[in-house]
């Protein structure tokens, strides 16, 4: 960021006023980790960028990050140095981050396993919410879990409003054994994302998702040490935007759920005074 008190990307997304409300130096770090997760994520979704150089740019990212952490100049990775400095953040989440993004660089995911698709939800949500809760001062092992379970929830829940977008890029998240499981076989993301039995296939996705939702609650209901207002409304405003998809079902046509950014700002004001 060429200038660290000015966020940038951040303040494009939902939970801007979540992480605004924390103290400085927890904001600021905040901001640096959000802006590299959306400069990698720009690079996997770059859809006239060739593959090759898509890959050699997260290549260039990895080798900053490296750099960064051996205490070398660190290129476009030197607006994390204070971050990293500060709470201690883990290189291997870094790297975690951009392994994800380069799972989409190499190829379109289409129907994943299960398996499959929870390593990629480990690099591109999990691996986040770790290096976030550093920043939040969260204890070792809470922060672990939390990162774990709520990072899994967001993706889920992404993976099932972006069914349509997803497919009008060729990629299919929905992993293989839901998909079988409601009767679909796998053709063309087109095929699959129009078939009436997605509907199925999704409620499958949207119960694990509701899993790691209440595994996430009752961390953040024990009130563990830290910052935690973020997580809190990340927690409340996409469960009940997945609860809004269940309600209204996955069958095509669907219409896109989005988060609600006046309820998103009372639910701010709630944390705040009942925290």
């Amino acid at each position: 960021m060429s200038n660290p008190n000015a966020p940038t990307q951040a303040t494009r997304s939902s939970f801007y006023a979540g992480m605004r409300v924390l103290p400085k130096d927890e904001r600021l770090a905040m901001y640096a980790v959000y802006d590299f997760c959306r400069i990698v994520d720009d690079i996997a979704d770059d859809q006239h960028g060739d593959r090759a150089v898509r890959a050699a740019q997260l290549d260039a990212w990895r080798a900053d990050i490296d750099a960064l952490y051996a205490g070398r100049e660190a290129g476009r990775a030197a607006f994390l140095k204070e971050a990293v400095q500060r709470f201690g953040l883990d290189k291997a989440d870094f790297i975690a981050v951009i392994d994800g993004m380069a799972i989409d660089v190499e190829r379109d995911v289409r129907w994943p396993t299960e398996a499959e698709l929870d390593t990629y939800c480990d690099h591109v949500a999990s691996a986040v919410g770790r290096l976030s809760v550093r920043i939040f001062g969260m204890d070792h092992e809470p922060g672990l879990a939390l990162a774990h379970h709520l990072g899994r929830a967001l993706q889920y829940t992404n993976i099932l409003r972006d069914i349509d977008e997803d497919a009008a890029i060729g990629r299919v998240y929905m992993p293989l054994e839901a998909l079988r499981h409601a009767g679909i076989e796998p053709t063309t993301p087109e095929a699959v994302a129009t078939d009436p039995r997605m509907d199925a296939a999704a409620r499958r996705v949207a119960a694990r998702a509701q899993q790691h939702y209440k595994e996430a609650a009752a961390i953040l209901a024990a009130k563990p040490r830290g910052h935690l207002i973020a997580p809190r409304l990340m927690e409340i405003a996409y469960s009940r935007m997945l609860r809004t998809m269940e309600r209204i079902g996955w069958a095509p046509p669907r219409e896109r759920v989005s988060t609600n950014k006046l309820g998103l700002l009372l639910t701010v004001f709630w944390l705040l005074a009942t925290r």
